[in-house]
């Protein structure tokens, strides 16, 4: 038999525990992508006690997060090509190690640089590295069955996040001080370790079994070729000659910009300097994410059955609409009207998500994978600009006010744009 006649021969398997090792798999997963997210988004509580000790403008300290941002979006294109030379638990560890090195060096420094340095560069790096790629290539190697409901609990780890670590990380603010809370995510993120080493395997063939759901005549699938870096650089070309791309990146960037860089940068600061305590605002938008999952999942039901072009016009229309009226939301207390806003707002937070990577799929086929984690670094490189945009303009103004209404006008962009994407119907072989 050739070496390329291998791969047709089915997987021999040892007689498996009670327990699919997947499931463990999944579970370390699932805590790694809860802590990716919560400690790259408690920049935000940060932002205040920063400028209150040392002086630094909310601009520079904003800076920082936006440099976390952008790292965060372009790491993640590559980080499949690095799981496949490095394998998956030594870039996971690795990743650990940055975010807790950069959140815990945070505690010595006293000048911006290292805060740049530490919790933008290391922090964003690191959690980068456990992005959508990290979810995605669990699902597909330890799963047949049950893939996509894997998928699902993945992603909405990412959600997760923020429900911990806001909380609490606004608790340790207010109480012991934001240098507690630095250390707290640093001890966090370097608990992990462990059970990533004990239990996180690259392939469910390393242990002698099968995925999880894959019959007896299952087929372990050929790895990749090498060359992933390259064939993401590759697709990125293709997809740049295209109308549709620039279309998509542009009203995904707005995205991006509208709630990771601005929401989620800044929305505690900028309840807090109305007169609401930093616990309750960062309960908030914890809030927000709880209210994210409902929209996410609901957003996938409908693009199944409806024009993702109009779904996402409709999405940006109303968020641009509850942006708009934020400013005169704000009070020192948690009133009706805001609680209504953060129900709204948490439904369409990433509700855009399914119907953009279904224009993908119509317009990019097989590359679309690829091409989505393209779009995904557009959505994070609107939000780096935006977090720093939106602390100039506090600096400059003294409010948020016109950083809310922007990007109310810039999500009306965005549902433009979106509309101007021709329908193409799928060609199935």
């Amino acid at each position: 038999m050739t070496q390329t006649e291998q791969p047709t021969t089915p997987t021999p398997v040892a007689p498996g525990p009670r327990v699919h090792p997947a499931w463990w798999v999944a579970l370390v997963a699932f805590l790694v992508l809860v802590g990716a997210a919560g400690f790259r988004s408690t920049t935000g509580v940060l932002i205040d006690p920063l400028h209150d000790e040392f002086g630094w403008s909310r601009g520079s300290i904003s800076f920082a997060v936006s440099v976390n941002l952008l790292l965060y979006g372009f790491t993640a294109p590559f980080a499949t090509a690095l799981m496949e030379r490095y394998g998956i638990r030594r870039v996971v560890c690795g990743a650990l190690l940055m975010i807790s090195a950069g959140s815990g060096l945070t505690v010595w420094m006293d000048s911006q640089w290292q805060l740049v340095l530490c919790w933008g560069v290391l922090v964003g790096l690191g959690a980068g590295s456990m992005a959508l790629a990290f979810s995605a290539t669990i699902a597909g190697r330890w799963f047949v069955a049950r893939r996509g409901l894997v998928t699902g609990v993945l992603t909405a780890g990412g959600a997760a996040g923020n429900l911990v670590f806001l909380p609490v990380v606004g608790l340790l603010v207010e109480g012991p001080g934001w240098r507690a809370a630095a250390v707290a995510v640093a001890l966090c993120a370097l608990a992990v370790v462990p059970l990533v080493v004990w239990l996180l395997r690259d392939r469910p063939e390393d242990l002698g079994i099968r995925p999880f759901g894959a019959g007896d005549d299952y087929v372990t699938p050929p790895r990749p070729p090498a060359g992933a870096a390259r064939r993401a650089v590759g697709a990125l070309g293709s997809a740049m000659r295209t109308r549709v791309f620039w279309l998509l990146a542009v009203s995904f960037a707005i995205c991006g910009a509208s709630t990771n860089g601005l929401i989620g940068t800044h929305f505690v600061p900028g309840a807090h300097e109305h007169g609401m305590p930093v616990p309750v605002a960062a309960s908030l938008l914890a809030l927000i994410g709880i209210f994210d999952l409902v929209g996410t999942v609901f957003s996938g039901w409908l693009t199944d059955r409806y024009d993702a072009r109009r779904l996402l016009a409709v999405y940006y229309a109303l968020r641009g609409l509850s942006l708009l009226f934020l400013p005169v939301l704000f009070e020192s207390s948690v009133q009706p009207p805001m609680l209504f806003f953060v129900v709204f707002y948490g439904l369409d937070w990433v509700a855009t998500v399914p119907p953009t990577i279904t224009l993908c799929r119509e317009h990019f086929g097989e590359e679309a994978g690829v091409v989505f984690g393209w779009v995904l670094a557009s959505h994070q490189l609107g939000a780096a600009v935006v977090a720093f945009g939106a602390g100039l303009i506090r600096d400059v103004t003294g409010s948020y006010d016109l950083a809310w209404t922007s990007a109310g006008m810039l999500c009306a962009v965005a549902a433009v744009l979106v509309m101007l994407v021709r329908r193409r119907p799928v060609l199935v072989a």
